[in-house]
């Protein structure tokens, strides 16, 4: 990645030597000799810091920073002066330098204090950007569902947003959101962030099971440099990124013990101290954690701090299933058929009455986020404005225990009927001779050879249950709703 730094020394040597050692370290220096060729080179280059001397002619260092803050007020300088006196310390910092150096300059020092000061600036600039992404649509009233599960949901959110914002020293209490994978927990994060008493701080989130055990500590409390091996640089922590603002723990329950003492710690002090540093620094954040672990059985078994558990849970929120939902999966889902036909260029798309009792029967392993995106690989193959059950890529063989009694296949395969509960596995047998025998038409061999069995085989089964060729369709058993045949293996497979 380019890395660009303008240089303002009118000292042509001395600016020679600084970009040298900048280009040698890794950086892209440009220099000129003035502050008005500063000001028009920087519209230009758009560089990601500054450094410039204090004595320039016609126009000061210090003024031309000030003219730099105009276009930027978030620009990165590094001001540079004979003078090692507090009052133009003073000045420079007052004029929005990040730091000041007095010559002769230690081009390792400047090297330094330019790998911390845009470093800096890009952690700044995609936390900006990230809010301003998560922001969009986020929020209670941004949560899809009318559902009795989710509206209780709601109005707890609601209730606790309410008794924050009467919080008078501002140290908000800890939120633990539980729930199985995919049923919304981060968003449930970002309402209470967005719509409560830091939504103009940052919201930083971490997903504790995708960073190895051994660099999250580093990831979230930053190190110096030196502190180990790989450490070429002093780094700023998530943890004070997200001073001002949340801080969220996603998958909380897969951090070590080690890092949950530490853990521990940030939540009863609100201090962190970086790897490889003696000074501890304040911070303060609101922290809001999500599981789809039972942190209470794994408290019981020594995998989790109880002390830590009590600390992340004053405020537990548990967001619903989806197969629990109700009526919320097919207004979901005709948000993301919406949502995906737009995207892929496909207005009109709609479910036919069969796919949306698929839809409304299936068990959802996956839920609300399986349901997106198995509706946009939907969308992305779909050839007529009419989605049907065979176009829906469901995943059976992932369903839990539900009470079910339809066994889904995946796209472009039909669907059979499952026993229910409290039938035996005798008549699971006995409709699945009767239905191949209905496919066959009868025909005992074939119907023999679809089952893997012997034509004396089969006529014993049929002779045992009693079957007989109904006289009439009317007496046959009725179909599978959802498709068109009974989803048995066809013959010749």
């Amino acid at each position: 990645m380019s890395r660009t730094i303008l240089v303002v020394e009118d000292d042509a040597t001395q600016a020679g030597n600084i970009c040298a050692y900048l280009a040698r370290n890794g950086w892209e220096a440009q220099s000129c000799g003035s502050a008005e060729e500063g000001l028009k080179l920087y519209e230009v280059l758009q560089p990601d810091g500054v450094v410039t001397d204090q004595r320039l002619p016609r126009m000061c260092g210090v003024e031309m920073l000030g003219k730099l803050r105009q276009i930027n007020p978030l620009v990165k300088c590094i001001m540079m002066t004979a003078d090692g006196s507090a009052q133009t310390a003073v000045q420079a910092m007052k004029a929005g330098a990040q730091d000041y150096l007095v010559k002769p300059v230690v081009l390792a020092e400047l090297n330094m204090l330019l790998e911390r000061a845009v470093g800096t600036a890009r952690v700044q600039q995609a936390l900006r950007f990230h809010q301003q992404g998560q922001a969009q649509g986020a929020g209670v009233n941004g949560l899809l569902g009318e559902s009795p599960a989710m509206q209780e949901l709601k109005d707890t959110m609601l209730s606790v947003i309410d008794a924050e914002r009467r919080i008078a020293d501002g140290n908000l209490p800890a939120v633990l959101i539980h729930g199985e994978t995919g049923t919304g927990k981060e968003l449930v994060a970002r309402s209470l962030h967005f719509d409560g008493a830091r939504h103009a701080g940052p919201f930083v989130e971490v997903n504790c099971a995708s960073i190895p055990s051994h660099l999250l500590e580093s990831e979230l409390f930053g190190h110096e440099k030196g502190a180990f091996t790989d450490a070429k640089e002093r780094r700023t922590g998530l943890v004070e990124a997200a001073d001002g603002g949340t801080l969220f723990l996603d998958e909380i329950g897969e951090i070590d013990l080690g890092l949950q003492a530490k853990l521990l710690k940030l939540l009863e002090e609100k201090s962190v101290r970086r790897l490889g540093a003696v000074k501890e620094l304040r911070v303060n954040l609101r922290i809001i954690s999500a599981t789809n672990r039972d942190l209470e059985a794994m408290v019981r078994q020594g995998k989790f701090r109880s002390d830590l558990y009590f600390r992340l849970r004053i405020i537990s929120l548990k967001v619903p299933t989806l197969r629990a939902r109700g009526s919320d999966v097919l207004l979901l889902a005709r948000h993301f058929l919406e949502s995906h036909s737009r995207r892929y260029a496909k207005p009109g798309l709609r479910f036919n009455a069969a796919a949306e009792q698929v839809l409304a029967q299936y068990a959802w392993p996956g839920n609300v986020r399986e349901l997106r995106n198995m509706l946009e690989q939907t969308v992305l193959l779909a050839s007529s404005l009419e989605i049907t059950p065979t176009q829906l890529a469901l995943c059976p063989g992932l369903s839990p225990a539900s009470g079910c009694d339809r066994h889904f296949e995946g796209a472009g395969k039909p669907c059979t009927a499952l026993p229910r509960n409290d039938a035996g596995l005798g008549d699971a047998e006995r409709t699945l001779v009767i239905r191949t025998l209905e496919r066959t038409g009868w025909n005992v061999s074939r119907s023999a050879k679809i089952l893997g069995l012997t034509r004396d085989m089969m006529r014993y089964r049929i002779d045992k249950m009693g079957l007989c060729r109904p006289d009439t369709l009317d007496s046959m058993p009725e179909s599978c709703p959802a498709c068109t045949l009974t989803g048995l293996p066809d013959a010749a497979s």
